[in-house]
């Protein structure tokens, strides 16, 4: 843990870490140093070298120089503001001169600096070379006016951990040789650099394969990296930023619609692009494209209205989703209260007897950490998740661990997953057959719990996987060697040389075979660990300090998911692991805290969101509309355990689902949903604030300020801390299946966007295909015991190895009909 220290800048004493990077310790206190190629929790590139301060009297870079107690630090010198001169000077050769229709116009870090540092004219030239645009599919990325800064490299590689760019080579000539003995030092160093490099693919191609974030473009602070469909469409300055909440998964990632009239003819908003704080939060596919959701063109029918309320006054139950706000969840709760109704939502409702069951022995009602600290930690493991689809923001945590923290981690997954082995080196993943998930944390327990704070049966348990056996080894030991050699020595009695014998011996290394005892634990061999597991563990956990274990929903439909659960509670009880519990949809965690759920429906239902005998849908496809995310007002509770703001972008001009609770007889002083924000359960961990009076924004330190973090409310945790033995007879057949979705999807709102294109199918991965004599495009049918269906292959270069991955994107699809609550079935498949 580092230390705080104080530090000067330019008179001011701040107090910050001891090893915190000079230019950040300046932003978190408000002290300016202009810097084109540093991001927050990136790794220092260099690339523009116009962060130079002064430290001690030494000229250092602030991006990348590190505090110390005592340090005097000045921000501007005269051989300081000569090279940033310089260098904004190199930026603007042959930079093109089109700011008029460029799409970063009037956001351009490149325009500010230039006007910043009083740049009014030019001291350098250098012959141009061809700079052609390029077509990335959903990227368009123009050299002309790229200034190699490697922001987007930076944080596809140290964020993201696609490494799909890098930088290549221009193809220029070389700077004359005058500039080097005429220009500021640094400035040369930057243009040199900038002279020979221009930003490519890493697979060499001039097709961008990766997971299609959009984040390098969110960072790119001129308009080389362009969003294709955003290209032309708006000036920065027209644009309303509403500040929001992501609506797709638990993240619950800050995001701004960027908002302005259809048309001439079309006064309407409409949202033109999402954008983020990418210094503090990055965004996956979905949220920054999948914006355009909104249940549109509804009016208020009043037939559909009343037909509502009677279905209303007939149903027992309501049915609906986790892709709805905490007031809407309070709303459905208080109706519960008054009318009786059954609420059911499976997936929330497994989450929550999850919960339950890990606070019985936790003795909390939440998990203890967030993404954030997963991020700053140093070692990883990962347990029950597709991390790349179920959340994206959990893969980026771990990935950010890996490559600023120099971190290491183990991947416990049935499906291989080739984004994941791609991050990292050191990164092991570990594909553990299905309904084994049990020994994984009996593994963890025994490689990391504190045996003797354990229960004893626990101990007990876990020695019964272990015993000796005997292994050949190869053994390096030194041999004497004796040669006899020839050499010129002088005779005593003659004085004269002569060649004689001499017998010599030397030590030579020899590797001989010989038989050890070693340790041998079967639960490695229950859960597939590799042979070299044990080697690998080992360097990976050198220097290791803070442990994170994140968990998915792989777990909460378990068969022995309360098993599980409580296994889960010893690992964060007896080790030094911090957890995360990733929640299945956007809204689970809220739901899991506000609603009393049930498991089985009664005879008529109301469907939200989800079909019912009446619907409610902000699809558009039910008997009454009801308004998407972007649309409403409200707050949406997030894996990191914040309860979030989000904020109207598009309008909306039917029913609310409050106002049919006003109509069945809910009071509400002014008939806003938001009115509920501040009634929240304050038992469940929520706080009794206004909606209104809640932040939504991140400081320049980089601290959160939106919405609240829940209270971690203690339970009485039970004296019984037993747990079952693993149930080794749970198997699968060999042919199996997985409902997960593929990058960008989420749900059949991401699945509504414009922009999000991926197609309905049988994902296959290419080694599975290639194996195979079926094809993509095919047409099959996959059958198990729960239900079957028929549909055309998709191969996905995101997957690998021989489980076929049924997405739930697509409701017509109806993949969820092949499952019994477990994400993983056996099936059989056959072309048709």
């Amino acid at each position: 843990m580092s230390e705080n220290i104080t530090i000067n800048i330019d008179g001011k004493e701040i107090v910050t870490q001891e090893g915190e990077f000079i230019l950040n310790a300046a932003r978190a206190n408000d002290i300016f140093i202009p810097a084109i190629c540093y991001l927050t929790r990136c790794s220092p590139t260099l690339a523009c070298r116009i962060c130079l301060v002064e430290a001690d009297g030494k000229q250092v870079y602030a991006c990348n120089a590190k505090s110390k107690d005592g340090m005097n630090i000045t921000t501007s010198t005269e051989n300081i503001e000569k090279e940033r001169r310089a260098i904004m000077e190199v930026y603007d050769v042959n930079h093109p001169l089109q700011c008029g229709v460029c799409d970063q116009s009037g956001e351009c870090e490149l325009q500010n600096y230039t006007l910043e540092l009083g740049v009014d004219s030019q001291s350098y030239s250098v012959k141009d070379v061809d700079r052609s645009s390029h077509d990335w599919g959903h990227l368009h990325y123009d050299p002309a006016l790229c200034i190699v800064c490697e922001r987007c490299s930076t944080v596809c590689k140290d964020m993201i951990g696609d490494n799909s760019l890098k930088t290549i080579p221009r193809g220029a000539e070389p700077l004359e040789a005058e500039f080097k003995e005429t220009m500021p030092k640094d400035a040369y160093a930057m243009w040199n650099k900038l002279n020979k490099s221009v930003i490519g693919l890493t697979n060499e191609t001039d097709v961008l394969d990766c997971t299609s974030c959009g984040e390098c473009a969110a960072v790119c602070p001129v308009g080389a990296l362009v969003d294709t469909q955003f290209m032309y469409k708006s000036n920065a300055w027209e644009l309303k930023q509403i500040p929001a909440t992501c609506g797709h998964c638990s993240a619950g990632c800050q995001i701004s619609y960027d908002v302005k009239h259809t048309s001439i003819e079309n006064p309407e908003d409409k949202i033109y692009r999402v954008m983020n704080e990418w210094n503090y939060v990055s965004l996956c596919g979905a949220g920054r494209y999948g914006f355009d959701y909104q249940n549109a063109d509804v009016v208020k029918d009043e037939k559909a209205f009343e037909k509502a309320l009677k279905a209303f006054k007939k149903a027992d139950t309501i049915k609906f989703t986790s892709t709805i706000t905490n007031e809407e969840a309070l709303i459905l709760e208080k109706l519960k209260k008054e009318f009786g109704y059954k609420l059911v939502n499976n997936e929330a409702l497994s989450f929550q007897k999850f919960l339950n069951d890990y606070s019985a022995i936790s003795g909390t009602r939440l998990y203890g950490s967030d993404l954030k600290e997963m991020a700053n930690s140093d070692f990883i493991i990962s347990l029950g998740s597709a991390l790349k689809s179920d959340n994206p923001n959990a893969r980026y945590s771990f990935n950010n661990s890996l490559t600023v923290n120099k971190g290491a981690g183990l991947y416990f997954h049935p499906l291989s997953d080739p984004i994941i082995d791609g991050m990292s080196k050191n990164v092991m993943s570990i594909a553990h057959k299905p309904l084994q998930e049990e020994a994984v944390l009996y593994l963890i327990l025994d490689l990391f719990g504190d045996k003797e704070k354990l229960p004893s049966e626990i101990t007990d348990y876990l020695a019964s996987f272990h015993s000796t056996k005997t292994v050949t080894v190869e053994e390096t030991i030194k041999e004497k060697i004796v040669e006899i050699v020839k050499e010129m020595k002088v005779n005593e009695e003659t004085g004269e040389e002569e060649e004689v014998e001499v017998e010599k011996s030397k030590m030579v290394p020899k590797k001989v075979p010989k038989e050890v005892e070693v340790d041998d634990n079967s639960l490695l061999a229950l859960v597939g660990a590799p042979d070299n597991f044990n080697e690998s563990l080992e360097k990976f956990l050198k220097k290791k300090e803070t442990f994170s274990l994140v968990v998915g929903s792989d777990l909460y439909n378990h068969p022995n998911a309360k098993n599980i659960a409580r296994l889960v509670a010893l690992v964060e009880k007896y080790s030094e692991f911090k957890l995360v519990m990733i929640p299945t949809l956007t809204n689970s965690l809220g739901v899991a805290l506000i609603n009393d759920l049930s498991e089985k429906e009664g005879e008529f239902s109301i469907g939200y969101n989800t079909k019912g005998d009446f619907t409610l849908s902000a699809l558009g496809d039910g008997n009454l509309d009801m308004p998407a995310i972007n649309q409403q007002e409200g707050t949406l509770t997030s894996v990191n355990k914040r309860v979030n703001p989000t904020n109207v972008a598009i309008g909306y001009g039917g029913y609310e689902l409050n106002d049919i609770a006003m109509a069945l007889g809910l009071e509400l002083d002014e008939g806003n949903t938001i009115e509920y924000t501040s009634e929240l359960p304050t038992s469940k961990g929520f706080k009794s604030i206004a909606f209104d009076s809640l932040p939504n924004y991140f400081t320049n330190a980089g601290e959160e300020m939106r919405g609240y973090e829940l209270k971690n409310m203690g339970r009485r945790a039970s004296s019984d801390e037993s747990v079952d033995k693993i149930d080794e007879t749970l198997a699968l057949s060999e042919s199996l299946i997985y409902l997960a979705n593929p990058v960008r999807q989420f749900s059949e709102f991401t699945n509504k966007a414009t922009n999000l294109d991926e197609v309905s199918g049988i994902y296959m991965s290419e080694e599975f295909l290639s194996n195979s004599e079926l094809n993509a495009g095919d047409k099959v049918k996959v059958k198990s015991d729960n239900g079957e269906l028929t549909a055309k292959i998709v191969s996905d270069n995101k997957i690998a190895g021989d489980i076929v991955v049924l997405p739930s994107f697509d409701s017509k699809l109806n993949s969820e009909a092949l499952f019994n609550g477990y994400r993983f079935a056996s099936a059989s498949i056959e072309k048709v």
